[in-house]
C-alpha cells in the first residue's frame, strides 16, 4: 500500500468547535468597554489622591484593555480560511497576541517597580479615602470583568484559548492588585502609614510579573512546537505501537498548531497483508480517545518482507518506503515493548 494512498488527516469535518461565531467576542468587547470607563475615573481619582497604586492599577487597566482589544482583533484575523502560503491560517496570530500580552505585563511590572521603589524611599502624602473608595469599586468592576472573561473562555464546546486566557490573566492580576489597594487604603486610613501605597504596588508588580512570565513561556512552547503540555509522546508513541500489527511508529511529531489544537504526525510501518486502512483509522481513533489528538496526519506502509529484507532489487514490490538517513527523533518498535502474544506476531 502506498504512503500517497495512506496518508490522512484525521477528524475528518471535525475541526469546527460548535461555537456560535462572535459569542465570546461580545463578551470580550462588554468586559473591555467595562474597563475603559473605569480606568477613566481611576486616572483621575490617583492623580488626586496621589496614590501610585490607584495609578498602577489604571495603567495595568490600560493594557487590560490593550490586552482584549488585541483578542478581538486577532480572534476575528485568525478565523480566516486557510489560503496561499498560509496552509494553517492565520491561527497563531492569538499566540502572537498572547504572548504580547505576556510582555507588556513584564514591561510594565519593570516601569512600576522603579516607581514603587521611589516611593519607599522617598513616601509622598496618600488620600486613604478616595484610594479605598476607588479600590473597592475597581474590585467589583474587575469581578464582573473577570467574570465576562471565564463565560467567554469556557462556553460549551469553546476550545481552550491561549488569547483569551491571555486577556484574562490581565483582569484576574488586577482584580488581585485592587484587593491589596483596598489593604493599603485601609492601612493609610488607621495608621498614615503612607508607605503602604508603595508596598501595595510591589504586590502588584509581582503578580504582573508571575502572570507575564506564563503567558510568554506558554506562547513560547507552541511557537518552538514543542508538544502540549500533558501530552508525552513518549507516551503516544508507546500507545501506537502496541496496537495490533503495528511494527514501528518513527518521525513522530507532536505540537500545537495554536492553543487547544494539538496535532501529530507519524510514520507507521504495519504487518505484511493486513490493511492499512483499518490500522490507520484504529490509529486514528486512539489519539483522539485516549490524548484529545483529532488533527493527525499518519503515513502507514507495510515492513519489508523477508525476501526484500535480504535482496530489495529482486522485490521492489515488498522492499517497503525508503526511509532518510535522519530519523527526527526516537523509533518506537512492538519487539523492542516487550508486547506477547498474537497482537503483533508474524509482523516481519
Amino acid at each position: 500500500m502506498s504512503a500517497e494512498t495512506n496518508a490522512s488527516h484525521a477528524g475528518h469535518g471535525g475541526h469546527a468547535h460548535g461555537v456560535e461565531p462572535g459569542a465570546d467576542r461580545r463578551l470580550l468587547a462588554l468586559a473591555g468597554a467595562l474597563i475603559v470607563v473605569f480606568m477613566c475615573g481611576e486616572v483621575a481619582a490617583g492623580l488626586v489622591a496621589h496614590s501610585l497604586a490607584l495609578l498602577s492599577d489604571a495603567a495595568h487597566m490600560l493594557t487590560d484593555a490593550a490586552a482584549i482589544g488585541l483578542a478581538l482583533v486577532t480572534m476575528k484575523v485568525a478565523a480566516r480560511p486557510a489560503h496561499g502560503g498560509y496552509t494553517y491560517g492565520l491561527r497563531r496570530m492569538e499566540i502572537l497576541s498572547a504572548q504580547a500580552n505576556g510582555i507588556t505585563l513584564v514591561l510594565l511590572a519593570v516601569l512600576l517597580c522603579y516607581s514603587a521603589v521611589r516611593r519607599l524611599m522617598s513616601p509622598v502624602p496618600v488620600g486613604g479615602g478616595v484610594m479605598l473608595g476607588v479600590a473597592l469599586a475597581g474590585v467589583a468592576v474587575n469581578l464582573a470583568a473577570t467574570w465576562l472573561l471565564h463565560r467567554a473562555s469556557h462556553a460549551p464546546g469553546q476550545r481552550r484559548s491561549l488569547n483569551t486566557e491571555g486577556a484574562f490573566a490581565h483582569i484576574l492580576t488586577d482584580l488581585y492588585a485592587f484587593l491589596a489597594t483596598v489593604v493599603a487604603a485601609i492601612i493609610v486610613l488607621a495608621t498614615g502609614f503612607a508607605r503602604a501605597d508603595a508596598i501595595a504596588t510591589l504586590i502588584v508588580v509581582a503578580l504582573m510579573l508571575r502572570a507575564g512570565v506564563g503567558l510568554i513561556r506558554a506562547s513560547g512552547r507552541i511557537f518552538l512546537e514543542a508538544a502540549p503540555a500533558g501530552i508525552d509522546p513518549a507516551a503516544v508513541g508507546a500507545a501506537l505501537v502496541a496496537r495490533p500489527y503495528v511494527a514501528e511508529v518513527h518521525d513522530l511529531h507532536v505540537w500545537e498548531i495554536t492553543s487547544g489544537m494539538p496535532a501529530a504526525s507519524a510514520h507507521v510501518l504495519v504487518a505484511q497483508h493486513q490493511d492499512c486502512h483499518a490500522i490507520r483509522t484504529d490509529l486514528e481513533a486512539l489519539l483522539s480517545r485516549e490524548f484529545g489528538i483529532s488533527h493527525a496526519t499518519l503515513q502507514v506502509d507495510h515492513v519489508p518482507s523477508a525476501q526484500a529484507l535480504k535482496d530489495p532489487a529482486a522485490h521492489p514490490e515488498d522492499a517497503g518506503p525508503q526511509h532518510c538517513d535522519d530519523s527526527h527523533g526516537p523509533s518506537y518498535r512492538a519487539d523492542q515493548a516487550g508486547l506477547p502474544g498474537p497482537r503483533n506476531q508474524d509482523l516481519y
